[in-house]
């Protein structure tokens, strides 16, 4: 449908990636993926034709359309949220007036038998079955149906769009794209401004849909959920993987490993090579072969490694001094604004420690409850902290309140105290501020990096109660991972407010879900509360309550009660899972080294000088070595199946 072929992309005299080349098949899956940077939103440009490469072609088959949805777009006002969809449908109006006038002219003419009104009858058939297949006749229940997937209620159809927020004019927009099925379909960030229910709806659309998608994002799980492919930019250059996103990340490392073998065994070469160089440059009899190693070397075209993967860096928070046993009791809290309850009778406790999440729909109240939790909003009712509180507030304005004249480094060295100050630059360029810049003044940041660097700021602080609100919109898949870490190891109290549920599977023991003016609590993780939701409707999941869910107006202090043994235990067995998690990966590695251990020592012992005693008496010793580490990870692999079922 597409055809990349051997683009290059300079930006001031910089190369961005060169010797692109791919092709875009129907049904195609994409994940478009790289560090921020790499130029993931400059390649979906190209392909909408919004921008053109410094060399080579981008071809596209006759007839086809292409729809693109930016991070960052300009929006009309005056229309209604429905008039506003209702434009993915100007082609049909186009052909309803169309359709009228031939009809008109029909109705009109006498001259049945001419070869003119023959053709006319055909054209207006042919233009009927058009308008018919592209759902002239029910265009208007398809908008309804793409406006409350993402989230609109049918009372805001009326609204004007200027009376909602960037993210939701957002939804609109994603909206009209969606409803127009262009036939390669380019999604740059699409998921920042959804919650949980959109996102889900958004899979479900993208997989009923004949059409190519190539999509970056940062949400995991929705790449696995929705790729089929996978292309990577690194060093410049395009990895194309027909495997999904996790597929992907397995395959990654096995080529990265290669990558730090090749260029191991090329460095020793080359420090051989200029050894030798030295060592015999003044001495004539070795002439000739000194210029043949000169020559040999200016030849060597040096390996490239895949840019360094911090996710594997550890953050760790300071220790949190001691809190109360009850951070946050909430006792019959409600919060109106006007007319409207955002909602009412809110009671649950939260304990010392816990990690718990709030997710539902935009505009459920949320950050309505933080913000009353934090006392920067009136509400009804009462909202205890406990003994000792110190509480840490991450939300998006407070990127604005960094001293524009500090550097990215200067700004976290002002917070960093003890041992991690000697980690600064380790852990800014975990948050994608390494090298050059670290020296950036925060004025010249673009709004995501003033987030990220809010973000480290925040995270440096001393606190036992920390609060993030969407902490995960601006960080890329390793970041996010440093930070999952840090707050998994952190032993205060942690709330968090985010739609990624990779993010907070793993790391959260209770979720509250707000939604039709309460508050209902989850035990478990994030992935128990999405099974019980997938059970029955949204509306049934919020009225009644399930086995492992209760509404939160009930809940009281904590007391030993069978609900409470089946919290603890739940959390035990994810701890578990998580060991059994490690050691299997653990045994894979081992099994994988092995194996290539042994397939390298084949290759030797099949020349004559390999075939020695010594070498058999090793490989016999590696086979069973090989044996036994699979042994191990059959072990580790039954356990963990056990524990799942």
């Amino acid at each position: 449908m597409i055809s990349v072929d051997n683009i290059r992309v300079d930006f001031g005299g910089t190369n961005l990636f060169h010797d692109v080349s791919f092709i875009i098949n129907k049904k195609d899956r994409i994940a478009l993926v790289g560090k921020n940077g790499a130029g993931k939103t400059t390649l979906l440009r190209i392909l909408s034709g919004g921008q053109s490469p410094t060399e080579g072609t981008i071809s596209k088959q006759r007839n086809i359309t292409v729809g693109y949805l930016p991070q960052v777009m300009n929006h009309n006002d005056g229309r209604t949220v429905f008039e506003e969809a209702e434009l993915a449908f100007e082609h049909i109006h186009e052909m309803e007036i169309e359709l009228q006038k031939m009809n008109n002219e029909l109705s009109s003419r006498e001259d049945y038998d001419s070869e003119s009104y023959h053709q006319l009858i055909e054209d207006y058939t042919h233009l009927n079955e058009q308008y018919t297949m592209m759902g002239g006749s029910h265009y208007e229940a398809e908008i309804e149906r793409a406006l409350t997937g993402l989230g609109f209620r049918r009372s805001d159809f009326t609204r004007s769009t200027n009376e909602f927020s960037g993210g939701w004019r957002m939804r609109i927009e994603l909206a009209k794209l969606l409803l127009q099925h262009p036939d390669v379909l380019l999604l740059d960030e699409p998921t920042n401004h959804l919650d949980i229910e959109s996102i889900q709806w958004l899979e479900q659309f993208l997989a009923r849909s004949s059409n190519a998608v190539v999509l970056v994002s940062h949400d995991r799980a929705f790449l696995n959920a929705v790729t089929n492919r996978t292309i990577e930019i690194s060093c410049g250059r395009i990895y194309d993987y027909k495997l999904p996103y996790d597929k992907f990340m397995e395959t990654r490392k096995e080529r990265r490993e290669q990558q730090i073998r090749a260029y191991e065994n090329q460095q020793k070469e080359i420090s051989d090579i200029k050894e030798f160089i030295e060592r015999f440059r003044y001495k004539p009899t070795k002439a000739v072969q000194v210029q043949s190693r000169i020559k040999q070397l200016e030849k060597i075209v040096p390996i490239e490694i895949d840019e360094e993967d911090t996710s594997r860096l550890r953050l760790r928070f300071a220790p949190a001094t001691r809190s109360g046993n009850y951070p946050v009791i909430c006792e019959d809290v409600e919060k109106k604004f006007g007319n409207h309850t955002v909602f009412s009778k809110v009671n649950f406790t939260i304990n010392r420690g816990e990690k718990v999440a709030f997710v539902g729909r935009n505009g459920e109240g949320k950050t309505t409850l933080v913000r009353c939790i934090l006392n920067e909003l009136d509400y009804g009712g009462k909202i205890t902290l406990g003994h000792n509180v110190q509480t840490a507030y991450f939300a998006q304005h407070q990127a604005q309140l960094l001293d524009e004249n500090l550097t990215v480094f200067q700004t976290i060295d002002n917070v960093a105290t003890g041992d991690i100050r000697l980690r600064i630059r380790d852990i800014l360029g975990a948050f994608m501020f390494g090298g050059e810049a670290s020296d950036k003044q925060v004025k010249v940041l673009s709004g995501g990096e003033r987030s990220r660097l809010a973000m480290i700021r925040l995270l440096l602080q001393q606190m036992n109660l920390l609060i993030l609100d969407e902490p995960t919109n601006h960080l890329d898949m390793q970041s996010k991972d440093v930070l999952k870490e840090a707050i998994r190891d952190f032993d205060g109290t942690v709330i968090i407010v985010s739609h990624d549920r990779h993010f907070l599977d793993g790391l959260v023991t209770k979720v509250y879900e707000f939604g039709d003016g309460k508050v209902r609590e989850h035990l478990g993780g994030i992935y128990d509360y999405l099974a019980s939701k997938n059970a029955e409707n949204i509306n049934e999941a919020l009225s009644i309550g399930k086995s492992n869910s209760k509404p939160a107006e009930t809940a009281s202090k904590p007391v030993a009660s069978e609900s409470r043994l089946s919290y603890e235990a739940e959390k035990q067995m994810q701890k578990q899972r998580r060991k059994l998690e490690r050691l299997v990966e653990q045994s894979e590695q081992a099994v994988n080294e092995l194996e290539a251990a042994i397939s390298a020592l084949e290759s030797i012992m099949s020349t004559p000088e390999g075939s020695t005693e010594s070498n058999f008496e090793r490989y016999a010793s590696l086979k069973k070595q090989l044996a036994d580490a699979e042994s191990e990870w059959e072990s580790h692999m039954e356990e963990l199946e056990m524990l799942e079922n």
